[in-house]
């Protein structure tokens, strides 16, 4: 009977995590294809570079820093996040060998058992810290009402998304603790004494009335409970805001190294110049019709698409941004999501219709209007206050070129400034040779 019961166990833990990796591969497939509808864009930064960017701003969270309270809170969970998983080492273990405490047994009567102890205390310790981070979170978005958590662009999905999260959070930690504090009750009953552990023997005590029966059964309910709160946070993950806990890796791996702020030049206005000044330069040969800026998220580099896909929706870009401080509808934070939003329509189009569905939409227009991108001063703010280190800014400037270039879509203020641009050299109405003749009143 003990090996039926064992076997079913086993078959039950492994169909769970079987279907979590499966179902969660194929989203995280799809989430690479969003990335690859991008055009090429080449990086160039060394090795060193990128590891530097990456340990620094997404393993040392060395931006978060700017807003230090956020940032205090924010590491309690990452660093919870991270350590915690450590148990999650002996409950797959125990799962596919339908065993109990494997690890501890293994230590037991050495020296590895006071290590074994320490660990689990330690990480319920920061589980406990994750708790009151959590409510404090909660409360951050429900009841303070942080303006930037309060924007237009929140509105129903992406709120509903933080506090999800944080419920799984929340039951996440009771399991935890249900867990540990119903094993250690179990222990009491048997020995006299718990693990150890610094919470879960607390708890135990306190459960160390109830029947043995009573306690197997809710040690199994914390035990599947932090199973499949894991299990299901995988599978939501490609789904959520959250998915930012993966990607930034990659995102801050290849980050770009140009100076905040710089703007390249277009290739095909570089070539055209170039053959202007000197007549024997060659145009290279181009594969179709040449495009100014982008339209779509297929204009876009993959750059800019990952970085729509690691956004954490924050809000300190928009936060920052003078363009929206004073009222005007650009919010960097919403060119990012929409941005995203655009790239999952594309694909949810192409599941449901076949790979040559078009829906007729476009980013700039259908989901980005001309408003928002003339709000833009490109003053950068948005990429300096990224935790992250996404360029919104990046997306602006080819979808503003396109709308001015290809659509011819500008004001007419601007038009007479691009007009003096191109025959004077500057923005201003005069001749070049005129632009001294103030100093002739000088003594």
């Amino acid at each position: 009977m003990n090996t039926f019961l064992s076997i079913v166990q086993i078959l039950i833990f492994g169909g769970l995590v079987g279907t979590t990796f499966y179902f969660g591969f194929k989203k995280f497939k799809e989430i690479y294809s969003n990335i690859m509808l991008g055009k090429p864009e080449t990086i160039n930064t060394t090795l060193g570079f990128r590891l530097k960017s990456m340990f620094l701003i997404a393993f040392g969270q060395k931006k978060m820093f700017k807003l230090t309270f956020a940032a205090l809170l924010h590491l309690v969970i990452y660093v919870s996040f991270c350590i915690t998983q450590i148990e999650l080492i002996e409950i797959f273990l125990d799962g596919f060998t339908a065993g109990h405490r494997r690890i501890f047994h293994l230590a037991e009567g050495t020296f590895f058992q006071s290590i074994y102890v320490f660990a689990i205390s330690f990480i319920e310790f920061l589980t406990l810290l994750t708790l009151v981070v959590t409510i404090i979170f909660i409360l951050r978005r429900t009841t303070f009402l942080i303006n930037r958590f309060n924007k237009p662009e929140l509105k129903g999905f992406p709120a509903k998304d933080a506090l999800t999260i944080l419920t799984f959070e929340l039951i996440l930690i009771t399991c935890i603790f249900l867990m540990n504090g119903a094993d250690s009750a179990i222990r009491i009953k048997e020995l006299g004494h718990g693990y150890g552990f610094l919470i879960g023997d607390i708890i135990g005590s306190m459960l160390a009335g109830l029947s043995l029966g009573v306690l197997e059964v809710l040690e199994k309910i914390g035990w599947y409970g932090h199973l499949c709160m894991v299990l299901g946070f995988l599978l939501y993950l490609p789904y959520s805001k959250h998915l930012h806990v993966l990607l930034a890796f990659p995102n801050t791996f290849f980050t770009r190294p140009e100076a905040k702020g710089e703007i390249h030049n277009m290739p095909a206005i570089m070539h055209e110049v170039k053959s202007m000044i000197d007549p024997s330069y060659t145009v290279p040969a181009t594969d179709g019709e040449v495009q100014f800026g982008a339209k779509d998220v297929f204009d876009l580099s993959w750059k800019s698409l990952l970085d729509a896909d690691t956004c954490t929706e924050c809000g300190r870009c928009t936060q920052a941004c003078p363009a929206n401080i004073t009222g005007k509808k650009l919010s960097p934070r919403k060119i990012m999501m929409d941005t995203r939003d655009r790239m999952e329509d594309i694909t949810k189009g192409k599941k449901e219709h076949g790979p040559d569905f078009i829906d007729n939409k476009t980013l700039l227009g259908d989901y980005i209007t001309a408003e928002e991108l003339r709000a833009c001063t490109t003053c950068n703010a948005c990429v300096e206050e990224c935790p992250v280190n996404i360029s919104p800014l990046n997306i602006i400037v080819e979808l503003r070129r396109n709308l001015i270039m290809e659509q011819s879509d500008s004001p007419s203020e601007w038009n007479t400034i691009f007009a003096n641009m191109e025959n004077n050299q500057a923005p201003w109405q005069f001749s070049p040779e005129d632009r001294l003749k103030w100093t002739e009143e000088l003594n």
